[in-house]
């Protein structure tokens, strides 16, 4: 594994300037044509063979544009291989930036609206760092380590485009592997959550149809303001009395509006909500008894309703794939660098890939606890680590496929 590490330090200035390329080209969503153009070009001068891959069915689009995002039209996904042959271990970096304008005072800082304060750039510069490793080790691997550079992770479904369009096919995954970089973790450290390792996020949109009028006539009227209060206090409610209070899970209403005059009984009205649990059967209930008590409540009040439910799992981390790459891991980050920790509060798209092979989802220290956190405008990474992500995971890959190689 040394040698691995020593060859991922002498790629250590290119790992670095592709990080910065893509930071100063930031793009949002799953449409990331420039972004998608650089990595190709980066996999053309490494010879690694490649495909487009990602979907976007017109009920996803509509979903995003309920949700209140613009309508987009493809997945600018990429899949690579490298070796040959079963098994296969799939290796995961998203390249999308957020909607925030940054602030700070660099020489490569983004210049649009939008930029890389979730550290994805600094994701697809490493596998590009890794992939040059493995394809100058091609002859030694045991069978296929597939690239999946990825889209729309900040959209909640950008793995799900690509796994719909044949990702974990041809050749078929047995196990991946993904890394996120963290500001606030101290820098080198390396940690894990075996079993849940990120909670779900499930959003709901509901619209409800009323029966606008004069507020002196309420009789003649449908109030969807009163229905969406009901229903309002209706789900805060569900959360503490049919779920058990051992089950870590959240519901918070973002978006309740309606009216635009104090005498104006409005004739519709809107809530945005989420929920995020690490429970599977407490998620299970929930998104059944949502649309019920939806449903039901706007029947008693003689409106009507839509809701749009957009839904991402909990990413998984297997314990027989930890303990496999688990030596890699440590030989990479040194002794007493590598640490289980308890599961990231946050939501990983990366679920949608464990919710169908075994995997391990990673956090690479990139920082300490004092630095500005993740989608904050002034969040910088130390760039000294990147080359450590590379190794990671190119010695995984190698690692995995050793043990379960022909």
């Amino acid at each position: 594994m040394n040698d691995i590490l020593q060859a991922a330090k002498a790629l250590e200035s290119q790992i670095i300037a592709d990080r910065r390329h893509l930071h100063q080209i930031p793009e949002v969503g799953m449409e990331l044509p420039e972004s998608a153009a650089y990595i190709k070009k980066r996999l053309d001068e490494m010879g690694i063979a490649y495909r487009d891959c990602g979907v976007m069915p017109d009920e996803l689009a509509q979903k995003y544009v309920d949700l209140g995002y613009e309508r987009m039209h493809s997945s600018t996904g990429i899949v690579a291989t490298i070796g040959s042959g079963a098994p296969c271990f799939l290796l995961r970096a998203d390249f999308d930036a957020l909607p925030i304008e940054e602030i700070n005072d660099l020489p490569f800082r983004s210049t649009r609206k939008c930029s890389h304060m979730c550290g994805h750039d600094a994701h697809a510069a490493m596998l590009l760092g890794a992939a040059k490793l493995l394809k100058e080790r091609e002859g030694e691997l045991k069978g296929t380590v597939k690239l999946m550079f990825q889209p729309g992770e900040e959209r909640g479904a950008g793995s799900k485009t690509m796994v719909d369009d044949g990702l974990l096919e041809n050749p078929k995954v047995d196990a991946a592997m993904a890394i996120h970089i963290m500001s606030t973790t101290e820098l080198g450290k390396v940690t894990y959550s075996v079993g849940v390792a990120s909670s779900s996020l499930d959003t709901f949109v509901i619209r409800i149809q009323g029966k606008g009028g004069h507020t002196s006539t309420p009789q003649l009227c449908i109030d969807p303001l009163m229905i969406a209060n009901q229903i309002y206090t209706a789900l805060n409610l569900l959360m503490t009395r049919e779920v058990s209070p051992s089950a870590t899970a959240t519901l918070s209403v973002g978006i309740m509006r309606s009216g635009t005059a104090s005498n104006v009984l409005p004739d519709t009205a809107e809530l945005k909500l989420g929920m995020r649990t690490y429970d599977k059967e407490a998620r299970a209930h929930i998104l059944e008894r949502i649309p019920q008590i939806v449903e039901h409540y706007t029947a008693a009040w003689r409106g009507s309703c839509h809701i749009t439910t957009f839904c991402c799992p909990c990413t998984y981390t297997d314990a027989a794939v930890t303990g496999d790459i688990l030596p890699a891991v440590q030989a990479v980050a040194g002794e007493g660098n590598v640490l289980e920790t308890p599961p990231m509060a946050g939501t990983e798209d990366f679920g949608y890939v464990t919710e169908e092979v075994p995997g391990v989802f990673l956090l690479l220290g990139a920082g300490g606890p004092d630095a500005y956190p993740h989608h904050n405008p002034r969040m910088t990474l130390d760039e000294s680590v990147f080359y450590k992500g590379a190794a990671l995971y190119a010695s995984c890959a190698m690692e995995w496929l050793r043990k379960h190689g022909g």
